[in-house]
């Protein structure tokens, strides 16, 4: 049995295996076709797309790829308002989105109560729609909150499952340990959870791309996103070359093969360093979008890497231009809240 057959028939390999497939082009066509086929079996033709609404771009982290670090004073910081981010949640709704996904930086100015209350009131006014926050690191009990009022999902990609790689991409005072305890926290408590990982950040190796693979095996996340890393002039790694594209979606596929069912991200990035960049993730196995519905005043603010692409649309020029181009990659759009199938 060849290694794509096999990975598509038990769902694993040995790491040497792995090393095979991510290493030799060789196997790439059959990788796509096999996780095409996966992909149609689990959730046939249809794309979700999430709401991305980026409501803060201040962090009290100083990772090292990121272009909102606590130490980049050339950012222009913004915080949108409760009322302005029920403004972009009003328009996601009119256009057809069924999840909303809030994303910030590490921002202590948002307090627990604070998200939850913007929580409840998404919940309330669209009970139809899945509420997705990707705001870092915390606590169980703070989770656990907002959990209560009424979160659906929780994106914290892991970025390296290895110590060695993570500390060099991250300050002293951040703890891979804690990261992944965060994450199995969340499972925990029940929500659908994403990790995930840049292709080709400063350091990586393909050992450590099998042991991301081993710990998501571990996790069983309902959503991995993925894409290549891109520098950002006004980090340390701002001379860095970016991830592969090539590889990234050779990552996509075999994440679709080891989890048939795990909704999987075409990515902006995966957009910003290929003109047909999310075509070709969702041809890979990917069947998610996530465009944005930050006020456009905002979105070039909002910059964790150099090149960001659609930072000047509005949400309804974004949403006619996505139906073009999923369809013309052979899928459609579906406004649904997308929820994972097991």
């Amino acid at each position: 049995m060849d290694l794509v057959s096999k990975l598509q028939s038990n769902h694993d390999l040995t790491d040497a295996e792995f090393l095979a497939l991510l290493s030799d082009d060789s196997f790439d066509e059959a990788l796509c076709k096999a996780a095409d086929r996966v992909r149609r079996e689990v959730y046939g033709d249809e794309v979700f797309l999430r709401g991305l609404i980026e409501f803060s771009n201040y962090c009290k982290n100083d990772c090292f790829y990121c272009g909102i670090r606590c130490k980049n004073a050339n950012v222009e910081r913004y915080r949108l308002s409760t009322e302005e981010i029920l403004e972009c949640c009003d328009t996601g709704h009119k256009l057809g989105f069924r999840t909303f996904v809030l994303q910030s930086g590490e921002d202590m100015a948002f307090s627990d109560d604070k998200i939850c209350e913007i929580v409840r009131l998404i919940k309330s006014k669209y009970p139809d729609c899945a509420v997705t926050l990707s705001i870092g690191e915390k606590e169980k009990e703070t989770y656990r909150a907002f959990k209560q009022a009424g979160a659906d999902r929780y994106l914290l990609r892991h970025e390296t499952a290895t110590e060695e790689h993570y500390r060099k991409l991250h300050p002293e005072n951040l703890s891979l340990s804690h990261r992944k305890q965060c994450l199995y926290n969340l499972k925990e408590l029940g929500f659908q959870v994403g990790a995930g990982f840049m292709v080709g950040s400063p350091g990586q190796t393909l050992e450590h791309i099998v042991a991301d693979f081993r710990f998501l095996q571990d996790l069983k996340p309902d959503m991995i996103g993925i894409g290549p890393f891109i520098p950002h002039k006004d980090t340390p790694f701002g001379n860095e070359k970016a991830g592969d594209f090539i590889l990234t979606l050779r990552i996509l596929s075999i994440l679709r093969l080891l989890f048939p069912y795990v909704l999987l991200p075409a990515t902006t990035a995966l957009g910003t360093i290929h003109p047909t960049g999310r075509e070709e993730g969702l041809k890979h196995g990917a069947n998610v979008i996530m465009p944005n519905l930050s006020p456009a005043k905002f979105r070039e603010q909002y910059s964790l890497y150099d090149g960001k692409i659609c930072t000047g649309e509005e949400a309804a020029e974004c949403r006619r231009c996505l139906e073009v181009r999923v369809k013309s990659a052979g899928y459609r759009i579906v406004n649904d809240r997308g929820d994972v199938r097991k």
